[in-house]
């Protein structure tokens, strides 16, 4: 299966600041062409690197929307299992570098920014490898709650090569019946 990697994309390195902010790990590339109105939707964590922000939390989703700006509005939810509910946080994101290349800045708090970089995907747009803006920020997601063998190695062995410690990573639990 052919998978598309912004390194192989783009062949080079790419460099994008906002205000002397880097937005994507050093060596990594974001995929390019990307095709925004395939990515849209709903997606399912199928790991992380562990983020404050995702702590507790199981059966996490992203949903991905189309403003009229061509921004994207992002509504991350999670079931937090220790206060037995669901949370929700909502953000915004824009591209960095124009909407056919898969880096984007996204903002959970107001007017801070951190990168959100597609370095990974499938040709229908179903598997995802996320890189955050450093080696601290990783997740692999899925259209579906699982992901097939082949390409979650894939993405494995493509995060370990660019860097990423892939031994730190949680594995998140999207059915009822896992513990």
């Amino acid at each position: 299966m052919e998978i598309l990697i912004g390194a192989t994309i783009l062949g080079g390195v790419t460099y994008a600041y906002n205000s002397f902010k880097r937005y994507i790990p050093e060596g990594v590339h974001a995929v390019k062409p990307f095709y925004p109105e395939k990515y849209v939707g709903k997606w399912y964590e199928i790991a992380r690197l562990y983020t404050y922000f995702e702590k507790d939390l199981d059966k996490i989703t992203a949903e991905y929307s189309i403003n009229k700006d061509g921004s994207i509005t992002v509504v991350n939810s999670g079931y937090n299992y220790k206060k037995k509910k669901r949370e929700n946080a909502k953000g915004i994101a824009y591209f960095v570098n124009g909407s056919d290349e898969g880096m984007l800045k996204v903002s959970f708090f107001g007017p801070f920014y951190s990168g959100y970089n597609v370095i990974a995907i499938d040709p229908d747009y179903k598997y995802a490898l996320i890189a955050g803006q450093s080696f601290d920020y990783m997740w692999i997601l899925s259209k579906e709650p699982t992901i097939p063998e082949k390409i979650k190695n894939s993405y494995l062995e493509l995060a370990k090569s660019v860097g990423y410690d892939i031994t730190k990573l949680i594995w998140s639990k999207q059915n009822e019946n896992e513990n």
